[in-house]
């Protein structure tokens, strides 16, 4: 018989910890002096917005991008800080092709708990890189997603000097 282990060690710290955070992570993140950021995983610090990697991603280079305003619907963000979100998702996408060459995207948001919102406070758009062929078996039977890079070797690659865009 082979061995049926699969190894998520990044969920470790997530299932450990009984108190997955009071409040808003994205606002934590905001509000932590610029030093934490690669612990945070985040990747850039708009003028109006926030763009992290999904700590708990859906498939490899799964971003967030999200206003720094703490809003929860649609209608409260800001035209500003609506059009800066826009124009991150342009950029990380544009950045995530030139570097990860996915064939395509799922881009979008949840409003609202019942819409799957899992911070339903603090609105965020996903940005998920597809690839052809990435559905599989494993989250049809196994409700596992395989995720084939670490997150800190991700973050590395999305905020290299050298290949910046």
């Amino acid at each position: 018989m082979t061995d049926r282990t699969l190894w998520a060690p990044w969920r470790l710290d997530y299932v450990k910890t009984p108190d997955k955070g009071d409040g808003c992570f994205l606002c934590r993140y905001r509000d932590d002096d610029p030093s934490q950021d690669a612990s945070n995983l985040v990747i850039e610090r708009g003028h109006q917005t926030l763009t992290l990697l999904n700590r708990f991603p859906y498939n490899n280079g799964h971003l967030l991008i999200a206003p720094r305003e703490h809003v929860g619907d649609l209608e409260e963000v800001s035209v500003e800080a609506l059009g800066e979100c826009v124009a991150q998702l342009q950029r990380w996408t544009r950045r995530l092709r030139e570097t990860m060459s996915p064939d395509g995207f799922n881009i979008g948001l949840n409003l609202g708990q019942a819409a799957g919102a899992g911070l339903p406070g603090h609105l965020h758009w996903h940005i998920v890189p597809r690839w052809n062929g990435d559905t599989n078996f494993m989250p049809v039977l196994g409700d596992v997603n395989l995720i084939p890079q670490s997150l800190e070797s991700l973050y590395g690659l999305l905020t290299s000097e050298t290949s910046a865009g």
